[in-house]
Parts: structure tokens; sequence; C-alpha cells
């Protein structure tokens, strides 16, 4: 180009006063400019998610306490979906530093007064959760033991079991009081998972069998209403003919039922019977609690902006996290954009100078704790793994 200037040129192009070699030199230098723009903006995205995430993360870890492999401020089974947000975070960013913490929750959570030997307690949705949180640190590190563990609960699980009332599912509480949506999606989530990795085949076919066991009964009681929303359980009163109790549509309750939808669609599709009814009813749930489930913002919430409570600011994360996981087996375009908008609402409006994560995602802050933290970084988690993925070939 003649020793012509990089500013002579884009000067030229400005001003239209160019000759055709000078028009082929502005239009290489505008597609130039375009494209590192693209990766500067790029690369600003991602170093953002990144941060994001990372920042949150930290701040979740400052209540961890490495005597009882537990997090402070929250409860038992917020502790498993802390566990559990960590994995998915170490998975997405290929990191290998909180290893540690995984191998010393397996061993002083079992020893420590708060704590439960074999995970194991009263309440058949807490063994749930710590099932499926070893299946996703199983999935992050390869080691055996976490699978064992998750195998171990499930067998514990099993003992929920109940025909009598109901006519199937599993109890929520080892006393046999109620039966709910929560326990019996996590239930059926557990066992397409442990299907979907047992390399055993008598087992496999075990775990495929109570799969299908809880999937028949959750699917016709009813649980599921006309509106594609799951209620949070039945009324048993009279237990030959229990019906939906019509009570809150919980985010958790939409969110589980949708990662277990996925499970089971792989471990039908491995077994050779491949059924597209699975994650066609996914799609339904997804979309109806993204557009039922919101604020005037697009921020997630819970039904009547319900908020009391140790458990309920957990709820909103786990609902995320699964809509992740439906995203990467079946993408329709409205999950990221969801994720994406209330990742965005939640860092601007709902974080503390300490990167301290609320309950109202779209704000105001609240108050701290693991429960909320964990919850947010499911939703920040998200967004990292879906920019990610964009990013990938």
């Amino acid at each position: 180009m003649g020793g012509v200037s990089v500013i002579e040129l884009f000067r030229n192009c400005t001003t239209r006063r160019s000759a055709i070699s000078i028009l082929l030199a502005c239009l290489f230098f505008q597609s130039g400019l375009i494209i590192r723009v693209l990766a500067e903006t790029s690369s600003q995205t991602d170093s953002e998610n990144a941060t994001r995430s990372r920042k949150a993360i930290a701040a979740l870890q400052q209540w961890y306490t490495q005597s009882t492999g537990l997090y402070r401020t929250t409860g038992w089974w917020n502790s498993a979906n802390a566990i559990t947000t960590l994995a998915n975070y170490s998975r997405i960013v290929h990191s290998k530093k909180y290893l540690p913490v995984f191998a010393n929750t397996l061993e002083m959570a079992q020893k420590d007064p708060d704590g439960a030997q074999g995970f194991l307690n009263k309440y058949y949705d807490d063994e749930g959760w710590w099932a499926l949180a070893w299946i996703d640190v199983y999935d992050l590190t390869g080691d055996k033991r976490y699978l064992q563990q998750a195998a171990s609960i499930f067998k514990d699980m099993q003992r929920g079991w109940d025909n009598y009332t109901c006519g199937g599912g599993v109890w929520w509480s080892k006393d046999k009081k109620d039966k709910n949506a929560i326990e019996n999606e996590l239930f059926v989530s557990v066992a397409a998972s442990l299907a979907n990795r047992e390399k055993n085949e008598t087992l496999r076919d075990e775990d495929l069998s109570w799969m299908r066991r809880e999937w028949q009964w959750f699917r016709d009681s009813g649980m599921i209403n006309a509106s594609h929303l799951v209620n949070d359980g039945l009324d048993t009163s009279n237990p030959a003919h229990c019906t939906n109790n019509g009570k809150r549509t919980w985010t958790y309750n939409q969110g589980v039922i949708l990662g277990g939808l996925v499970e089971m669609s792989r471990a039908e599709q491995k077994a050779g019977q491949p059924d597209p009814s699975l994650l066609r009813l996914a799609a339904q749930i997804a979309s109806a609690a993204m557009e039922h489930l919101k604020d005037s913002h697009g921020a997630l919430g819970e039904p009547d902006d319900a908020h009391d409570g140790a458990d309920v600011p957990q709820f909103k994360g786990i609902f995320v996290r699964n809509l992740m996981v439906l995203n990467s087996k079946s993408p329709i375009r409205d999950y990221p954009k969801f994720i994406e908008t209330n990742a965005d609402l939640i860092w601007t409006n709902d974080r503390n100078p300490s990167d301290q994560l609320g309950f109202w995602w779209a704000g105001p802050f609240d108050l701290a704790d693991a429960a909320r933290q964990s919850s947010a970084l499911d939703l920040l988690v998200a967004a990292d793994a879906i920019y990610r993925g964009r990013k990938s070939p």
C-alpha cells in the first residue's frame, strides 16, 4: 500500500476521497477493525463472566468450615447444594483448586454432630441432595468413592417407597409424613444419573427399574398441573385417591425435574428405548417457569414473592442450574437469554462490596449467607457456561 499510514487510510475512508486502491485498503482496514473490536468485546465479556463467578466463589468459601466440611450460616441440605455448585464451577473453568474441599467434606461431614453418617438422616429429600452432589463431584474427578457414596445413599432412599398411600412414591420423611414433589423428583434424578454411570449391568438395570417405576408414578400423580408447573405435593387425606395439593409451584420443583428428565432421556437412549416425550415435557416446564415465575424486571422469583425461612433462598439457583443442564442437551434461545438477563441483574443490583449476593436478584440486596450465595452462584456459573459454550467450536 505504498507506505500510506493507517491513519491516512482511515481519513480517506471517512472523507470518501480515495481512489480504487485506497478504497480496497479502507475495506481491509475496516474489516480488521471490526474483527479487532469484536475480539476485544469477546475478551471483555469472557473476562466479566469468569470474574463474576470467581469472585462469588471466593465469597462463598469464606463460609466453608474445614473441621466440619460444611458451610456456616446455612443448613445440612444447603451445604450439599453448595458442594454441587462448587463442582459445577470447577468443571466449567477446568480448575482443580477445590478438589481438597470435596475430599474433606466426604470425610468430615459424616463425623460432625451437625452432619450425618453415610449422609443419611430422617429426610429423603436431604439424602437426594447429597446423592446428586456426589454424582457431580464424581463427574468432575472420576473418583469412584463419590459415585459409591451416591449409590449407598440411594439404597437408603429406596426404603422410603410406599405403595399404600397414593399408590406409590417416596415419603418426605422416615416417619412417613407427606408425599411431596421434591423428594420424588430427586429420587428419579438420582436413579437415572446412577443408571447412566453404573458400569455393572445388574446394578444399572436396578437403577433403570427404579427410574421407570418412579417416573410412571410421578407423571400420573397429578403434581404436574395444567399449566405445566409442578405443585408442592399431594393431598394424602384419602390414601386411595391422592390429589394435587394446589400449593406453591416453588422454583426448585421446576428445576430438579428438568435435570431428571435430561438424565432419563439419556438413560432410555442408552437402553435402546428413546423417549422424545421426556425432553418435550422438560421444555414445557422450563417455558412455563420462565413465563410465570419472574418479576417485571425478568428476575426469577418464588410464587407470591415468598422468601421467608432458611430453605427458600436456595431454591432459585436449583432451577437455573438444571435449566443450564437442559440447555446443554436441548438448547432453545430463550434459556440463555433468561439466564444472562438474571446474571446481569444480580451482579448489578443484588451484590454488596464483598461480592456477597442476596435473595432478590433484581435487588435490593437484603443479607448474606451461604444459601443465598450458592444459589446466586448457580446462576453466575450457568451464565459463564453458556458463554464458554458459544466460544467452543
